[in-house]
């Protein structure tokens, strides 16, 4: 593992505590998309169904699970915790994601690398991570008004993206037989990622358009 992927991992770990931050600190969940939420558990849900069959490492399995949890436990509060989910801006946060749940689901049956149950999938959350943040971004729009913690969050969520496209860069310059088009990759050093530089490019280019 080199230096961008790990600062990639650190910077997203680092969002997902900001955001737990706000909302336990402030029981709060203005300015946060809970379809955002939504999506990002459903990226790591299905991009993790090897999680008990397929052993990289300890720092690999610590970090699925640790994804799992954040992503659920934030999906939870802003559901079901009594003074959090009070604050949801429900009327901002309209962007219709099931279109692209599906959107996302018909092009993993077109391109993934094997048309299997667990290929399909790993595909499918390749392809939704790169869209799931478009709700927040709608959300933030339209609010007007970010507070300090949500602006953090988007920030080092930005950056995560962008570690990992510095990560990929390094990986095609050093390793002979790297590619991350998804018709193309290798089955281990797929396995060994989180993300390609496709999700992550299109991610940037989304927080550059809102900027």
């Amino acid at each position: 593992m080199n230096i961008f992927r790990f600062a990639g991992d650190m910077t997203h770990l680092i969002s997902i505590l900001v955001l737990l931050l706000k909302i336990y600190a402030t029981k709060s969940c203005s300015g946060i998309s809970l379809k955002t939420q939504e999506l990002y558990a459903l990226v790591f849900l299905t991009r993790y169904l090897d999680l008990f069959t397929d052993f990289i490492s300890v720092y690999n399995t610590v970090m699925k699970l640790v994804f799992i949890a954040s992503s659920l436990a934030i999906v939870w509060c802003m559901r079901m915790h009594r003074a959090v989910r009070r604050t949801y801006d429900k009327e901002l946060d309209t962007f219709r994601h099931y279109f692209l749940i599906a959107a996302c689901f018909v092009l993993s049956l077109i391109l993934n690398e094997k048309f299997t149950f667990q290929e399909i999938f790993w595909a499918f959350s390749i392809y939704l991570e790169a869209v799931a943040i478009l709700p927040q971004l709608v959300l933030l729009q339209r609010s007007g008004n970010v507070d300090n913690l949500t602006g953090q969050y988007v920030f080092f969520l930005g950056a995560y993206r962008a570690f990992y496209i510095l990560n990929w860069i390094y990986r095609y310059i050093t390793e002979p037989h790297f590619s991350r088009w998804i018709g193309k990759i290798y089955h281990e050093s797929k396995r060994k990622e989180n993300c390609c530089v496709t999700n992550a490019a299109l991610e940037c280019l989304f927080f550059c358009l809102l900027a």
